[in-house]
């Protein structure tokens, strides 16, 4: 099981989707990462507040949410399966949203709510590619 994990992420992280979603994700960790010595470790450990996003949140923000629980699930369900090619598959759908994320909204927004979401939202990204491959762990890229 391991080494099909690996290879399938190899094989993921070989691909334009994968290196990007690995830029993304360490972009999400770091500042993940920043925000918690601040704030606390798992201070955003709660999942993102839908009707905040809904009502509050910037396009590419209800987009980046969509997509990651479709993602999420999709991935979860592969890695139950021992389907790490679809699982890695169900990851480079979150590639443009996670991108289009970073171009346009601000994360550590004035509003002390508006932040706190964001960043549980990208807590709930880390999240989703911890559950198929640690990517912390990925060196190169």
């Amino acid at each position: 099981m391991i080494v099909r994990r690996v290879e399938a992420l190899a094989r993921f992280l070989d691909t334009d989707d994968g290196k990007n979603l690995l830029i993304g994700y360490r972009r999400a960790a770091n500042i993940l990462r920043a925000e918690e010595k601040r704030d606390g470790e798992g201070a955003f450990g709660e999942p993102p507040d839908a009707s905040l996003i809904e009502e509050r949140g910037q396009p590419e923000e209800r987009a980046l949410f969509e997509v990651m629980q479709r993602a999420q699930g999709e991935a979860r369900e592969a890695v139950a399966r021992e389907d790490f090619a679809a699982a890695m598959s169900a990851l480079a759908k979150l590639r443009p949203a996670v991108d289009s994320f970073f171009d346009h909204v601000t994360v550590n927004a004035d509003d002390a709510a508006l932040r706190a979401n964001r960043l549980k939202l990208l807590n709930m990204l880390r999240e989703a590619t911890l559950a198929v491959a640690d990517f912390s762990r990925v060196v190169g890229g």
